[in-house]
C-alpha cells in the first residue's frame, strides 16, 4: 500500500521536528535513520494518527488519511519506542487486549496467536507475566501486537533496542521476510541497522 507524505509539518512552540517532510513509501522495507531527536518518533506519531501535523498531507491510497479515519488506523501495526506494557499482564492476556482494542475478534486473536508466537520465538513465555520478560522478549511481545491484525502497513520504531546480537539478526529476518507484502516504516538512530 503506497504511503505519500507531502510537505509535512511540525512544531513544538519554536521547535521544528519537521519541516516540509516529503516522501513515497511503497511494499518494502524502508528506513528512517537520525540521531535522538531528530523528529523520528513525532514522524512515526503522525503516520500512526496518534499526533497530529501542523501541515501537509499524509496520503495512503491517494486519500488524506484524516479521512480514512478508523479504516486506516485498521491497516496499520505500530511498535512504539517505548515499552508501555501492562506489566501484571500475561503475555497471552496483553496480546488478546490488544487484539480486542484493534477490533479484532476472539477466534481470529487466537489464531493470530498461534501463527506468531512461534515465529518471533514466544511459545515459551505466553504464560509469563510481562514484568518477568527481559527488555529483549518484551520488545518482542510489541512487535508480535504489532502483527497481531496482519497490518498491511507495519510502524516500527527503533524496533531492536534492547536486544542482544543474536536476537537483532532474527528480527532483521523476520522484518526482511515482511517486507515482500508489506510497507515497513522503521526508525533508528543506530547507522548499522
Amino acid at each position: 500500500m503506497e504511503i505519500k507524505i507531502r510537505e509535512l509539518c511540525k512544531s513544538y512552540g519554536k521547535k521544528k521536528a519537521l519541516q516540509n517532510f516529503d516522501a513515497t513509501f511503497e511494499n518494502g522495507i524502508y528506513g528512517i535513520l537520525g540521531p535522538n531527536g531528530a523528529g523520528k518518533s513525532t514522524l512515526m506519531n503522525i503516520l500512526t494518527d496518534n499526533l497530529l501535523r501542523d501541515s501537509g498531507r499524509i496520503l495512503c491510497g491517494g486519500k488524506d488519511i484524516l479521512k480514512w479515519g478508523a479504516a486506516y488506523r485498521k491497516s496499520l501495526g505500530y511498535m512504539p519506542q517505548q515499552q508501555q506494557l501492562y506489566e501484571t499482564f500475561t503475555v497471552t492476556e496483553f496480546l488478546a487486549y490488544m487484539g480486542t482494542l484493534k477490533g479484532m475478534k476472539k477466534k481470529e486473536i487466537r489464531a493470530r496467536m498461534e501463527l506468531l508466537f512461534p515465529l518471533l520465538n514466544l511459545d515459551k513465555v505466553k504464560r509469563k507475566k510481562i514484568k518477568e520478560l527481559s527488555g529483549g522478549m518484551k520488545q518482542r511481545v510489541l512487535l508480535l501486537q504489532a502483527l497481531l491484525n496482519d497490518p498491511k502497513i507495519l510502524i516500527l520504531d527503533e524496533p531492536t533496542v534492547g536486544l542482544d546480537p543474536n536476537q537483532i539478526i532474527e528480527i532483521r529476518s523476520l522484518i526482511k521476510s515482511l517486507g515482500e507484502k508489506h510497507t515497513i516504516i522503521l526508525s533508528s538512530h543506530i547507522l548499522s541497522e
